[in-house]
């Protein structure tokens, strides 16, 4: 399964294994039990550290735990984890093996101190770029306490279970058999979930913190250029970011970043987080910003924080960045991650089979409709306008597909479904006024971003479409308050114009600074 260049890969990191790992595979006659075994016997022969039964018991055929001879681990992977997940795997290998975590030693020690039973059950497709970072989590958790036990359950290979609990949406987590989340978490994200006092323990040292020079809200491209101009100059540069990477990290293929000729969003939102970490910046995750308190008489500015803490700044850089628009119709709520989705690479291949609709005529909808087409039995494409504004390419190769319907001219009224699940959408014609029904289980919604600025109504000048608006040095209409990347009014937004505006709002910010105070 393994071509050459991946196995060297391989073998070279199971060189860091200084533990023996015991596979134990549960195995029926099927043939993707028989890929597992060829897979398994891949790795084994990579390593001495490695050895392989097949005599497990497991009711989930195929799949294999890791564990240390003897040992008391509980990490299973219910599927081949290839694709995004062979990542996960290779971490649990080394894990497992005895290679030391890169995480914090105040995150390792939190784990270590979980008291209680902690079942979980993560389903993921091997499409989704989301999906390793929930289950490499979930797996050091369970490598570092034994009261953590977890499953990767591949939901495309068990459809029945899928169906079963109406999983629609990936990753989706499960805990001691009730839905614990959905969507991207990191470790600290699922740590601060089960552990209630952990919140407030970090509220608390950030209410202790030192005013910074430079202090940036987002941790998006805009957000890591900022912190890197900002820290570059020597002064003192906070980052407080929900999740580091933003909308990036929901972005399959990235082949026009300038220099990286192809790499995928979860990668380049890495290493944008480990360039930030190269210089000294102050980074506060899982941290949103819910207030901007303006200073006054030359004082400090604040920014409160859903948490319960606050910040204060000589200046700040807002790079809030942006979030997938919602079409808020009638039955859009009630179904989402019940059939309404807003990622096709995550959640197509849970509709394998299935009829489903793209909203969206733009560039987006247009690739998600032709990376559908090759998963679900049909597209139905609904673009409001009288025509496709994609690109000339994406349309030829759209149009060349026998199982894609376009519709133009059409506006989405309702999503439709049972009380459990989607089972189709309404439309207006909007050259007639009719409306129609469209039976299907599936509707991927791709109709463009929406800044998220609500937080800062009545602080800092908004356009009408609720983005900052900015001058050409990314100043705000708030001295001393700087933005930049898709959370502003500057045009198109794009990764490396991102890049680029959050630079120019942190050359910006320095200059306010020596021009008004001298910096820390």
């Amino acid at each position: 399964m393994l071509d050459a260049t991946l196995k060297s890969q391989l073998k070279a990191y199971l060189e860091r294994v200084t533990q023996p790992i015991e596979i134990v595979a549960s195995l029926d006659d099927g043939a993707k039990s028989r890929e597992m075994h060829d897979l398994l016997v891949e790795i084994t022969s990579l390593s001495n550290h490695i050895s392989l039964r097949v005599d497990g018991d497991d009711a989930r055929r195929p799949s294999f735990s890791l564990n240390r001879p003897g040992g008391n681990i509980s990490l299973r992977f219910a599927g081949i984890p290839m694709g995004h997940e062979f990542t996960s795997l290779v971490l649990a290998l080394l894990q497992v093996g005895g290679h030391p975590s890169k995480a914090s030693a105040d995150v390792i020690a939190q784990i270590a101190s979980l008291k209680g039973e902690f079942n979980f059950e993560t389903y993921f497709s091997l499409s989704c770029q989301n999906c390793p970072d929930v289950v490499q989590a979930l797996n050091l958790m369970a490598v570092l306490n034994p009261n953590v036990r977890h499953v990767a359950i591949d939901g495309a290979l068990f459809q029945d279970e899928v169906e079963a609990r109406k999983v629609m949406a990936v990753p989706s987590l499960y805990l001691n058999g009730q839905v614990f989340g959905q969507g991207r978490m990191g470790l600290e994200e699922i740590l601060g979930k089960i552990d209630t006092s952990a919140g407030e323990r970090q509220a608390e040292k950030i209410n202790a913190k030192d005013a910074f020079d430079v202090l940036v809200v987002g941790g998006g491209p805009a957000g890591a250029a900022a912190a890197i101009y900002a820290a570059r100059k020597g002064i003192r540069t906070g980052v407080a970011a929900e999740r580091f990477g933003g909308q990036v990290l929901d972005t399959m293929a990235i082949e026009n970043f300038i220099s990286v000729q192809e790499t995928e969003g979860p990668k380049l939102a890495t290493a944008l987080e480990e360039h930030v970490k190269q210089y000294d910046v102050d980074i506060m995750n899982l941290q949103r910003g819910e207030a901007l308190i303006p200073a006054t008489d030359g004082g400090l500015h604040e920014i409160r924080l859903a948490s319960g803490a606050s910040l204060k700044a000589k200046s700040v850089i807002l790079a809030t960045g942006a979030r997938w628009r919602e079409m808020n119709v009638p039955g859009e709520k009630d179904y989402r991650n019940r059939g309404v989705a807003y990622c096709p690479h995550c959640d197509g291949p849970l509709f394998k089979g299935k009829r489903v609709a793209v909203i969206g005529g733009g560039n987006s909808g247009v690739e998600a409709a032709i990376d559908l087409a090759g998963i679900v039995a049909h597209v139905t494409l609904i673009e409001f306008d009288s025509q496709l504004r994609a690109d000339a390419v994406l349309q030829r190769k759209l149009h060349s597909l026998p199982n894609v319907k376009v519709i133009t001219s059409a506006l989405t009224t309702e999503v439709l479904g049972d009380g459990q699940k989607v089972n189709g959408l309404r439309y207006k014609d909007r050259t007639t006024d009719e409306l129609h029904d469209v039976q299907l289980e599936g509707i991927f919604v791709q109709i463009g971003l929406l800044p998220n600025t609500d937080w800062l109504k009545g602080t800092v000048e908004l356009s009408p479409r609720g983005e900052i608006i900015v001058d050409a040095k990314g100043q705000t209409n708030v001295p001393g308050v700087f933005a930049a990347g898709d959370v502003t009014t500057v045009p198109y937004k794009q990764i490396v114009i991102a890049v680029g505006e959050g630079a120019k709002a942190s050359l910006a910010a320095f200059d306010h600074l020596i021009r008004t105070s001298a910096p820390a």
